[in-house]
């Protein structure tokens, strides 16, 4: 690694920004959660953007939503950019809250509104590439739908569809579909 390029800043800026926002969830929403660890390893072009995400917002990917129906069917919706079925959620707005962030990116993505009822997980993402590391926070707050006819009217374009599934019988495409099913188990 070189200080030539700044990465090592830039990436040292981005985890203080992170234990901020890891300490500032923690104390708001309690310690009712699960929390997982997951490792991303990418190039150097992406390693800046998610640590340049970090800096901003303490998060590389945003907020997302595991919101259920009184029934417990969970909410996934299908994002093309990845050919997967993920919670929706998405990138912090300028100085939206990470609950404000996971309430817009679920009206848009999928046209629900929801009860928040704390988080659900709080997930720690270790970010490597070529000798630079960082981390960020992934919440996942937990909410009941209050309405629950999806509208999809994704700005980005990302998301083509939105569905409720049992949550024992997520599709086999869903990202961490494990422990999106443990989440769903816990809060139930």
């Amino acid at each position: 690694m070189t200080s030539v390029d700044g990465l090592w800043f830039l990436a040292d800026e981005a985890a203080q920004r992170a234990e901020q926002a890891y300490h500032r969830t923690t104390d708001s929403y309690g310690e009712t959660y699960l929390e997982r660890t997951y490792e991303k390893y990418v190039s150097r072009d992406r390693f800046r953007t998610l640590a340049n995400r970090i800096r901003h917002s303490g998060t590389p990917y945003g907020a997302h939503t595991l919101v259920h129906r009184e029934n417990g069917e969970l909410l996934l919706v299908r994002h093309e950019g990845v050919d997967l079925w993920v919670l929706p959620g998405g990138g912090v707005d300028g100085s939206e809250s990470l609950r404000e962030t996971a309430k817009r990116e679920l009206e848009e993505e999928a046209g629900i509104e929801a009860a928040y009822r704390g988080l659900a997980m709080l997930n720690r993402v270790e970010i490597s590439c070529q000798g630079c590391t960082t981390w960020g926070v992934l919440p996942i707050f937990r909410a009941v739908a209050e309405t629950t006819t999806t509208v999809v009217a994704d700005p980005d374009e990302e998301i083509s569809a939105a569905r409720w599934f049992d949550p024992g019988q997520l599709p086999e495409d869903t990202r961490d579909r494990e422990d999106l099913i443990a989440a769903a188990r816990a809060v139930a």
